[in-house]
């Protein structure tokens, strides 16, 4: 199942959500309590999702960034499972950056969360900090008690223009 967190402007959560729904066919879109903010569920893979989104025609979708899991908002579970997903695709000497989105009260701090996270990738993994140009980018979408973390290269991030 690919997972996908998606934003879009205020208020286009509906146009955003058909859109998913035509481009992928098969999707299942869930409003989460925050504006702007949907969670896209598929069974096709993650690449061939992303691909079908860029090429489709939208006016509703900002961005979209595939989530590799979900877990409890609790800082040592993000810790843990965002360095056990790290694990899986960042190698010694790779360059990384983490980056986290709070949306909730759950979590007090984002840059705690980047510090402690990023903290153990370098040490553990025996990777390289580069905020500015990373290989890899390790996003920690927190999302009240849910929260979706992505190890993901930038252009598997996608956006898209927005027509208002």
């Amino acid at each position: 199942m690919t997972v996908l967190l998606v934003t879009c402007p205020n208020g286009r959560e509906g146009d955003a959500s058909l859109e998913l729904e035509w481009a992928l066919g098969d999707a299942k879109v869930k409003r989460t309590k925050w504006k702007g903010v949907l969670l896209c569920f598929t069974r096709i893979e993650k690449g061939e999702s992303l691909k079908r989104i860029k090429e489709f025609e939208t006016s509703a979708i900002f961005k979209v960034i595939p989530i590799d899991t979900l877990v409890e908002s609790s800082k040592e579970v993000i810790i843990e499972c965002g360095f056990k997903v790290a694990t899986e695709r960042i190698k010694e000497g790779d360059s990384f950056a983490v980056r986290c989105k709070k949306r909730g009260g759950k979590i007090k701090s984002e840059k705690e969360i980047e510090r402690e996270l990023g903290a153990r990738i370098k040490e553990g993994l025996n990777a390289t900090v580069n905020l500015s140009n990373p290989r890899w980018l390790v996003l920690v979408e927190i999302l009240g008690k849910k929260t979706g973390i992505s190890v993901l290269k930038t252009e598997e991030v996608l956006k898209k223009e927005v027509s208002c």
